[in-house]
């Protein structure tokens, strides 16, 4: 028999490059999920014979809990995930149905995390912040980390040209993301930073050159340090053209914290915002790159270890980071009972292999000493 997907959400910008990354590279049957027939009937269609298409709200629990049932792996797509709990995933514990996420907000993968042991006695292998970044970022940093016989601090950076071809649901991410200051681990301590603050001049390779990054809230910025014993993680992000950052880093910086916690607001900067990108795309792009350095020690001296990821497609850079590790699950080569985040779960000779596969190059290299 086939192998089972359901990918909760998938009719969606980033569930649907995931679909379209299983129909590449497994012969997986696949059931997106969506709200809107319409659309979600539309996008089976263009995925193609592989792909099915089940109208379902999250709300509904008997529907979702029959579909989970029937399928071998489940990928949760439906951000943003502010909003969500760990009902899905508790669910495929239930049923004994391995589980992935591109979920990118800490207060989702803590909920998720606490479900570790239910995931492990049940043999479920649970994976979150799958995708680009957190995802593909998470499995870079781990590299660069093995590179040094011991490591003290990881800066991650990243920029996205536009909308990223990820559709309105991030640019509701990244507002929602402005809410609140955020418990970052610095110096060996936590200690409280403000979204969007502390602006550094970060260099990307071509086309992004030096760019903009700023402080924003990542689930990496804890997982990271739980998986590595560093003093420091550093997690922040930027727009192309750099007009967005600024707009941003003034909404964060100006807005009442009241307007920024009302619902209509963020809609309202989400549209907004998604209009504005749909203009620039057209001369941007809707590229994303990553820039991973670690610093510690190797053979008793200091030194930094950087890699860097350019891709043309967020979006469907996203897809890969997720088809990946569900390939992988499917073909038994990824076995590990529990929930982790990527950089926990997916070993770094798989990581290269799989990224290998999808023609995905990193440079990488060590740094010359300061």
């Amino acid at each position: 028999m086939k192998n089972r997907v359901l990918i909760i959400g998938g009719s969606g910008r980033i569930g649907s490059s995931v679909a379209a990354d299983l129909v590449a590279h497994t012969d997986a049957e696949i059931t997106i999920t969506g709200r809107n027939t319409v659309t979600g009937k539309a996008v089976s269609s263009y995925l193609g014979s592989q792909v099915q298409f089940l109208a379902l709200d999250l709300a509904e629990k008997e529907l979702l809990r029959e579909a989970i049932a029937n399928s071998n792996i489940v990928i949760h797509c439906a951000g943003p995930f502010h909003y969500r709990d760990a009902a899905a995933l508790k669910t495929c514990i239930e049923n004994g149905v391995n589980y992935l996420d591109v979920s990118d907000h800490r207060s989702f993968t803590v909920k998720a995390l606490n479900y570790q042991s239910e995931a492990e006695k049940a043999g479920v292998t649970a994976i979150v912040n799958t995708g680009i970044f957190p995802g593909i970022s998470n499995s870079m940093v781990r590299h660069d980390v093995e590179q040094l016989d011991s490591a003290d601090r990881i800066h991650l950076s990243y920029v996205v040209s536009g909308s990223g071809g990820a559709g309105i649901t991030v640019m509701r991410t990244t507002f929602l993301g402005l809410q609140n200051p955020f418990e970052s681990w610095i110096d060996g301590k936590w200690q409280v930073v403000k979204p969007y603050s502390d602006r550094e001049a970060v260099t990307f390779p071509p086309p992004y050159g030096k760019t903009g990054v700023y402080w924003y809230d990542m689930p990496e910025t804890f997982t990271l340090r739980d998986a590595f014993p560093v003093k420091t993680v550093i997690t922040k992000f930027g727009s192309v053209p750099d007009f967005y950052n600024y707009l941003t880093w003034w909404v964060a910086k100006t807005w009442p914290a009241s307007w920024l916690k009302n619902s209509a607001v963020i809609e309202f900067l989400s549209n907004v915002s998604y209009k504005m990108t749909g203009v620039s795309d057209r001369f941007t792009g809707i590229g994303v790159a990553i820039r991973s350095e670690v610093t510690g020690i190797k053979n008793n001296q200091p030194a930094s270890y950087c890699s860097t990821l350019v891709h043309e497609n967020t979006a469907a850079a996203a897809g890969c980071g997720t088809g990946t590790l569900a390939q992988l699950i499917l073909d038994g080569k990824l076995n590990k009972p529990g929930v982790w985040a990527v950089e926990q779960a997916l070993p770094t000779d798989l990581f290269q292999q799989v990224m290998q596969s999808r023609g995905i190059e990193i440079q990488g290299g060590f740094l010359p000493n300061r």
